[in-house]
């Protein structure tokens, strides 16, 4: 169900303008071009944390939940179609993506966040609308269903043996989440919960990527200063301007890197 704002002040604020720079350009219809032109901007970024910081050894890995760690085992149109056929749910897959995606860009007038809690009400507009389905029995089966090992799967089968290795050596790890209350028990059943130090959930934050608190939020769980944490997801908004906003170092899954192995390595940690 989940493919789940002001600026700190103080010590770090004076950062947010000069990262920000560091953004990724426009993109050529050319592959070549464009591999060429990430590869210019990913070693212009190294260059400029370097000249702030000097070569700091990364302490703490920040990881996104969804699209990183985490993905959905099927099509959440599909489940929703599946589980709602029998309260009702008429639409085809092809209506209900069409109207998840709808009604999920729309601003949430309620709140300026989307996950508040257990993000109930968020979910329940989002799935009335998407299935024209507002039987509160479909709601809580959908809704559960999301917090099982069902509905997802761990994007990487070698992330264990690699969060352990990273710990072991001394790296602190967290998961940092647009997501409402059911990640914590979302962890627990994938059995990944204790891979981690701590878990910064939006929900919990009160504060959404890319907003850069709840980066910050994740370091000071962890102890760690900003620019000695370095960000993994798959969103360049979400995850690489948002890290990098807060003076963290961020790399993008897909393309930075595309393994967790990989992602130590990086760190200076061989698995």
């Amino acid at each position: 169900m989940a493919l789940i704002a002001a600026r700190i002040l103080g010590s770090n604020s004076r950062l947010a303008v000069p990262l920000r720079r560091w953004r990724w350009p426009a993109y050529s219809s050319a592959s070549a071009a464009v591999a060429e032109s990430e590869s210019t901007e990913v070693k212009d970024y190294a260059d400029y944390r370097r000249s702030l910081y000097g070569q700091i050894t990364h302490k703490a890995l920040l990881v996104d939940a969804v699209g990183t760690l985490v993905l959905p085992s099927q099509p959440m149109a599909q489940i929703y179609r599946t589980i709602g056929e029998k309260y009702g749910v008429a639409y085809s897959e092809e209506e209900i993506l069409y109207r998840y995606r709808t009604a999920y860009s729309q601003p949430w007038g309620k709140s300026r966040l989307r996950y508040v809690n257990d993000g109930r009400p968020f979910w329940q507009y989002i799935v009335s609308y998407s299935t024209g389905c507002s039987d509160p029995q479909y709601f809580e089966e959908l809704y559960n269903y999301y917090m099982t090992d069902k509905a997802w799967h761990l994007n990487d089968p070698g992330a264990e043996e690699v969060f352990r290795a990273l710990r072991k050596s001394g790296v602190k790890l967290a998961v940092v989440s647009n997501f409402d209350t059911r990640l914590r028990p979302l962890l627990r059943a994938l059995n990944c919960d204790s891979w981690f130090d701590a878990v910064a959930v939006s929900a919990e934050v009160a504060a959404e990527k890319p907003n850069p608190t709840i980066f910050l939020k994740a370091c000071e769980l962890l102890d760690v200063k900003p620019e000695e944490a370095v960000h993994v997801g798959d969103d360049r908004r979400n995850d690489i301007w948002g890290a990098r906003d807060a003076g963290c170092d961020a790399w993008l899954w897909g393309s930075d890197v595309h393994s967790f192995k990989e992602v130590a390595q990086r760190i200076g940690i061989q698995v």
